[in-house]
C-alpha cells in the first residue's frame, strides 16, 4: 500500500494559490489511479502542520515512511519543472519540514513542481497568490506530467 499526499492549504481561499498545486495534483490522480492499495490524502490542516496529518494516516493504515510520497510546490526549480527525490532535506520549505519533524525521518519520496518565478519576489506571499492567467494555461499539462511521474513511480514501487 502507498500513501500519496498532496501539500496545500485548506479553504477556498488558497484554492489556486502556488503553494496548493498538491492538492491540484491529487485531485487529478482521483480521477486516474482506483488502485485500492494507493490512498491520496489532501491534509485538512495548513501546510505548516502537514506533518500531523501524515504520521496520523501513516500510524492508521499502518505504513511506513518508505510507501509516502508528498506532492509539494518547489520555489528553487523552475516554473513547470518535476523532480522526485529521496531522503533529503525539506530546503526551508515548512510544510515539508513538519512532515519531517513529526516523522523524525527525511526517508520518504517526494514530488517536487517548480513554481520559481523569473522575478525577485517575497517569497511567503508569492507561494500564496494565485498563479497568473499565463502559468494556469501552462498548469493541465504540469499536472497531467507529475500525475504520470506518481503512477509510474507507484507502479515501480508495487513491483
Amino acid at each position: 500500500m502507498i500513501l500519496i499526499v498532496g501539500l496545500g492549504n485548506p479553504g477556498r481561499k488558497y484554492a489556486k494559490t502556488r503553494h496548493n498545486i498538491g492538492f491540484r495534483v491529487i485531485d487529478a490522480l482521483k480521477d486516474e489511479i482506483s488502485d485500492k492499495n494507493v490512498i491520496l490524502l489532501k491534509p485538512d490542516i495548513f501546510m505548516n502542520n502537514s506533518g500531523k496529518a501524515v504520521k496520523k494516516e501513516l500510524k492508521y493504515s499502518k505504513l511506513n515512511t518508505q510507501d509516502l510520497i508528498v506532492i509539494h510546490d518547489d520555489i528553487d526549480l523552475p516554473f513547470g519543472t518535476i523532480r522526485v527525490s529521496k531522503d533529503s532535506s525539506s530546503a526551508g520549505h515548512k510544510g515539508v519540514q513538519s512532515i519531517i519533524d513529526e516523522l523524525k525521518t527525511k526517508d520518504f519520496t517526494r514530488i517536487r513542481i517548480g513554481i520559481k518565478p523569473s522575478y525577485e519576489v517575497d517569497t511567503t506571499e508569492f507561494v500564496l497568490n494565485k498563479f497568473s492567467k499565463e502559468e494556469e494555461k501552462q498548469l493541465k499539462e504540469i499536472i497531467k506530467k507529475a500525475a504520470e511521474t506518481i503512477q509510474t513511480a507507484v507502479f515501480d514501487s508495487c513491483s
